[in-house]
């Protein structure tokens, strides 16, 4: 289920200041958002978005503006105004329409939900209280297991339930969906918050604690500071268990395969029995084990760690889980600290607003069906089509042209290349929601019984035959996919709006802008972790040890570049954990370049306010990269995400040929590379 609970701090929105930021008055280009006074050769960046980022100011329930952001603005309005209709519709009861509707009504009645209060939560919190021993604790645990992750998409990695399960294609088998458990057991965003011995660290985890006993106070419960210190420390324990986010990308050590009679040899100290049976796993022959340390470790802390702690940290992350559906002052206090303390945004989203995103989180395809079409028109799928088309081909040229790949390898990777599934604005079906039970005044109901829905989903797919044309994100998201499992890519209709597509703007523009995003999925077919998966989605070796070795020292070049970008003094960016990405971003521009050029045919592309169609290619990079973050977010996505921040993803033309000509870029600027220093992959 995707974490809907955590809108209040998270959701990207809109409010009046994004849509002023937004509005298309110019069609490609904005000149007016660049500092002309910074040298492209120094800070291209801040050349390209240097205004902007001056007269921009976070609003204050936000943590960062972005592209991404300011186009979710404009979406999530027109959502709003499905909602809308759909609430006026007086929809038949138990039709899609009508659950839009009552799910987006119990999210807005406060009172309602105030009333209910802590009633709804203490029948769980009374069966979490009653257990007694390791048999009815790996029972409570195996109740909590949901389908919450998502290991190769960048999306729901972390899960604050003991472990994660993920239901997709396949490693060994990608004709049939197979489960994949996976670390889990952490409130905080990542296990570096827990083992990083530095004083801000030190801030978040004095004030975590205290947070921690404020909600278990707020719920009812007793000598709240000692149990919140247990917590605390239990988590601690898990944390240092934890793979990070870099170690997590290797394909080769995921690939590890427990029949269910292995869980007891390998993982001593849980009731796996008693697990399984209570997540209705309990007749499923075997598991990818994604960490199998972790989880051989967590396991033991399940019998090493007294009964008590283990039920206090069941309370608190079902307490934290439902904050937003049992109370105001629960609410409150879990944005003091998930908003104030991890994000830095000083007051939360309007109460619409949060609702908007509740729905899309729940009922994603009810919504996204009705924006597919109403918002994505033939004519833009259209242009769109030949822009994937062209960038196919650029890429498929690129290959073709390798040097340093022998024609084995090489033929594998045009196969790979050439099965390629491309989805475009939508699915070719939609998911329904028959059985999900909404009601427009219980608002913990609708999300217990939606978890449960969406667990249930997952788990009949369990050794069926893979859907390759089923889709992980909706026609309302603004964001691109690549399913390595499935060979395939998804680019939902919302994504194709300024900054990053514009029917409007200069060719030139839109390759720079949406055509990396389209080079960036179709390279993430070959990036670090796409590597290690052929043409049919199986992970397999289909590399000579010659051609792997080349690529390993290639992208390790790229990995230590990236290493020495550092956006505060105390704290650089991890090359490894946000090796795939930068490969995808490298990857991407060059191919769009590619593509651009080529859809010429050899004509001069047309000057527009003095910028060359060269330098109109980079800007439309650069600045659908732009944003702004509040210090405590930008440092939780260096932590925690597998992107780099929009500034350092700019900075990737600094290994392009072509963009050293466009601006005349020379040695001794702070972004000049010499030829042999500067990365090329594909």
């Amino acid at each position: 289920m995707k974490s809907v609970l955590l809108i209040g701090c998270s959701a990207l929105l809109f409010s009046p200041l994004a849509l002023t930021l937004s509005a298309q008055d110019v069609h490609g280009v904005h000149p007016a958002n660049m500092d002309k006074t910074a040298q492209p050769g120094d800070n291209f960046y801040h050349y390209a978005n240097g205004a902007w980022i001056a007269k921009t100011e976070i609003p204050a329930d936000r943590t960062s503006l972005s592209g991404f952001s300011l186009l979710a603005d404009v979406v999530n309005k027109r959502v709003a105004g499905i909602v809308d209709e759909a609430a006026k519709s007086n929809a038949t009861a138990g039709t899609e329409k009508r659950k839009i509707a009552d799910l987006y009504a119990s999210y807005m009645d406060e009172q309602a939900i105030d009333q209910r209060g802590i009633a709804a939560l203490k029948p769980h919190l009374a069966e979490l209280s009653a257990i007694s021993n390791e048999h009815e604790l790996a029972t409570a645990l195996g109740h909590t297991l949901r389908a919450d992750t998502d290991a190769l998409n960048n999306t729901n990695f972390h899960t604050p339930n003991l472990f994660g399960l993920w239901i997709a294609p396949g490693f060994n088998d990608p004709d049939h969906y197979t489960p994949y458990l996976m670390q889990g057991g952490l409130q905080l965003p990542d296990r570096a918050y827990y083992v990083t011995d530095s004083e801000r660290m030190k801030t978040i985890r004095e004030k975590y604690v205290q947070h921690i006993s404020e909600m278990l106070k707020l719920a009812g419960l007793s000598n709240t500071d000692k149990r919140a210190d247990a917590i605390l420390a239990l988590e601690t324990r898990i944390a240092q268990k934890h793979l990070s986010l870099a170690e997590d990308e290797n394909i080769a050590k995921a690939n590890n395969v427990w029949q269910m009679s292995d869980f007891a040899k390998n993982a001593p100290g849980l009731d796996w029995p008693a697990y399984f049976a209570a997540a209705g796993l309990a007749q499923q022959p075997s598991f990818i084990v994604w960490q199998p340390t972790a989880i051989t470790a967590e396991a033991y802390l399940v019998s090493a760690t007294p009964i008590d702690t283990w039920k206090d940290l069941l309370a608190f992350h079902l307490i934290e889980q439902y904050a937003a559906a049992i109370s105001t002052p629960l609410a409150d206090e879990r944005f003091n600290f998930v908003g104030k303390t991890l994000t830095g945004a000083q007051q939360q989203r309007p109460r619409e607003q949060r609702a908007i995103a509740l729905v899309n989180g729940i009922l994603g395809d009810a919504v996204g069906q009705l924006y597919a079409a109403r918002y994505f028109t033939p004519a833009d799928k259209a242009k769109v089509e030949v822009m994937v088309q062209n960038l196919l081909t650029a890429f498929h040229a690129r290959l073709e042209n390798l040097t340093w790949m022998t024609p084995a390898t090489k033929a594998e990777a045009l196969r790979k290349l050439g099965t390629l599934q491309v989805g475009i604005g939508y699915a070719d079906h939609w998911r329904s929601y028959q059985g999900l039970s909404i009601e427009p005044d219980d608002l913990f109901g609708n999300l217990w019984r939606a978890s449960l829905f969406d667990y249930h989903y997952a788990l009949a797919r369990i050794g069926k035959p893979t859907d390759r044309k089923e889709w992980t994100m909706t026609p309302q998201t603004v964001n691109a996919v690549n399913l390595p499992l499935d060979n395939g890519l998804n680019f939902p209709a919302a994504i194709f709006g300024p900054p990053f597509f514009d029917p409007k703007a200069p060719d030139a523009v839109n390759y720079g802008a949406i055509g990396t995003i389209i080079g960036h999925e179709i390279s993430h077919t070959f990036d670090s972790e796409g590597a290690a998966f052929d043409s049919q989605g199986k992970v397999r070796n289909w590399w000579t040890d010659a051609d792997r070795a080349h690529f390993d020292a290639s992208i390790e070049a790229l990995a230590k570049q990236y290493d020495t970008y550092a956006p505060f003094p105390d704290l650089h960016l991890n090359g490894h954990q946000t090796l795939g990405e930068n490969i995808a971003d490298l990857a991407g521009i060059t191919a769009s370049h590619d593509a651009w050029l080529a859809s010429l045919h050899g004509k001069p592309a047309p000057v527009v306010d003095g910028l060359t169609g060269e330098q109109q290619f980079f800007l439309g990079y650069a600045q659908s990269e732009a944003g702004k973050a509040r210090e405590a977010a930008l440092r939780q996505q260096v932590l925690t995400d597998p992107h780099s921040p929009g500034e350092f993803r700019a900075d990737t033309v600094r290994n392009l040929d072509a963009w050293y000509a466009a601006f005349d870029v020379k040695p001794g600027q702070t972004l000049y590379l010499t030829p042999d220093d500067r990365v090329h992959i594909w």
